[in-house]
């Protein structure tokens, strides 16, 4: 693992930290640099340019004079891109540049970019940006015991401080970014590379490919089922009385049966 050492403001050396060798020591791969390069600058373009084409110039929509007869050419609006002032042909339209790049391209060529500022000694680790005002002439100072030559310089920080985007942006050649948000592009524009410890340990262990090895959880042997109580025998249902014969209606009188029908009232 390469180790750097680390200055504090005053430009002394206050110890070292180890990075991560497929981080800071990695190959440098310059057709991968080009290509995340290429991706990041085209999706900042605006892509707003815009031409009037037949439909939107002024001009009136009659035609100038008839079909025929007249030996002129035939024309049918002032308005043709045959004409002064008339629409444009194929013009560009808003539309946006970006495209997709694979994020392990990315992230590849993030860490050649980074390999190559440690080949070339222009990487440099403090221990903090804890400034004591956000006053731009000590910080400017306290530049100039780390690095006094370099004219373009990227500061890395992990996590928000506010005197330190107050004491830098009014810097010429100094950009601030976070390591949330460190590119490529950033890292090839600018002379030199600051990074606090804590960014520098937080993008190694981003941009690490080795991961931490997890604990194994064993889990503990499954217990025995619980016994089944003994089933109680079951009991028989007692049987359904059986149903009563439907009574049956008392036979008529042999008086009745003998008496003759009347065949009407009387009277």
């Amino acid at each position: 693992m390469p180790v750097v050492d680390v200055m504090n403001l005053d430009g002394k050396k206050v110890g070292a930290v180890e990075l991560a060798d497929d981080v800071f020591a990695a190959r440098v791969n310059r057709n991968l640099l080009h290509e995340a390069v290429r991706h990041y600058l085209a999706g900042r373009r605006a892509g707003t340019h815009k031409t009037k084409d037949k439909s939107e110039v002024s001009g009136s929509g009659k035609k100038l004079w008839r079909q025929k007869g007249t030996g002129r050419a035939r024309i049918g609006s002032v308005r043709s891109p045959l004409w002064r002032h008339g629409g444009t042909v194929h013009g560009p339209v808003p539309r946006s540049y970006d495209y997709a790049l694979p994020k392990k391209m990315v992230l590849g060529a993030l860490r050649s970019a980074l390999s190559a500022k440690l080949a070339e000694a222009k990487l440099t680790i403090v221990e903090s940006f804890a400034l004591d005002s956000h006053k731009t002439k000590p910080f400017r100072q306290a530049l100039d015991k780390l690095d006094k030559d370099t004219r373009t310089l990227l500061l890395v920080e992990n996590g928000a401080n506010v005197n330190l985007e107050r004491a830098s942006r009014n810097i010429e050649g100094l950009t601030l970014v976070p390591a949330t948000a460190l590119e490529p592009y950033d890292l090839l524009r600018h002379d030199r590379l600051i990074l606090s410890r804590s960014a520098a340990a937080k993008i190694s262990r981003a941009l690490s490919a080795a991961k931490p090895e997890v604990p194994v959880q064993i889990e503990p042997a499954p217990a025995a089922p619980a016994a089944k109580p003994a089933e109680k025998p079951a009991v028989k249902a007692a049987p359904k009385p059986e149903k009563k014969a439907a009574r049956k209606a008392p036979a008529k009188s042999a008086a009745k049966k003998d008496a003759p029908k009347g065949k009407g009232k009387k009277g």
